[in-house]
């Protein structure tokens, strides 16, 4: 037996008819503020510059030259040390150290009261450079020979000076230095001459002695207690030396 269930009637919008499809909202524009009739009364949203007032306007700036650092007591830049000044290298103190050494009749022992290593690192590196032009490679192993050299001597000297001894390391690292300059000279030489002959050995021996002779004078006259020790001092001197010849000859 069938059972007969009620549906309630679909009533459209539209008036009855479902093939028409319903009209879509426009979607409306948001909230905006009204906009107001006198935009001068903002100063900073006015365009028009004589609107603005006089609050708003900056002031030029101004800048101090030199000499308005100096009236004011400020430092001048004028007044400045040189940048290697600064640095602790003295160009006319080396100057005048080197023109000393290659004089070594006339030596002056008073310009090396001031040890620096600004000069002996700059032999060094020209020793060097004339050994790379010679085919040899020995910057390593002139920077390591001078360090040991530098301890060997201030062993030696402290120990014949013993508790009177006033060489410090940094002093006797300065003189060795120095000294070298004979040495850097013969490097240049060498490269003219032919290696291996009597000329090369006989230019080594002399420009060994020129060094020997100054170091062991500048030790000497610099350090306490070592003038009673000249010939031990000039013989530890002429061993360093000589060892640094042996890289020009061979």
């Amino acid at each position: 037996m069938s059972k007969e269930f009620t549906v309630p009637p679909v009533i459209f919008p539209s008036g009855g008819n479902p093939n028409t499809i319903p009209q879509r909202r426009l979607p409306t524009a948001p909230f905006q503020p009204p906009r107001s009739s006198n935009p001068n009364n903002i100063p900073f949203m006015s365009f028009d510059i004589g609107s603005s007032p006089a609050s708003t306007s900056f002031s030029t700036p101004q800048f101090t030259t030199t000499a308005t650092i100096s009236a004011t007591g400020h430092t001048n830049f004028d007044d400045e040390l040189p940048l290697l000044e600064e640095l602790g290298i003295n160009t006319k103190q080396i100057w005048n150290k080197t023109v000393s050494i290659l004089n070594p009749f006339r030596l002056k022992p008073d310009l090396h009261e001031d040890a620096d290593l600004s000069g002996p690192f700059l032999f060094l590196m020209a020793f060097g450079l004339f050994q790379l032009l010679a085919g040899k490679l020995h910057f390593g192993i002139i920077l390591g020979w001078v360090t040991v050299a530098s301890l060997f001597l201030y062993v030696v000297f402290n120990m014949l000076a013993g508790r009177n001894g006033n060489l410090d390391l940094y002093r006797c690292l300065s003189l060795i230095g120095y000294c070298m300059l004979p040495i850097v000279i013969s490097s240049a030489v060498a490269l003219f001459v032919p290696q291996g002959g009597v000329v090369c050995f006989v230019m080594m021996g002399v420009f060994v002695v020129w060094s020997t002779r100054v170091c062991t004078r500048l030790l000497v006259e610099l350090a306490s207690c070592g003038d009673e020790h000249r010939g031990l001092i000039a013989y530890a001197c002429f061993l360093i030396y000589t060892l640094f010849s042996l890289l020009v000859v061979f």
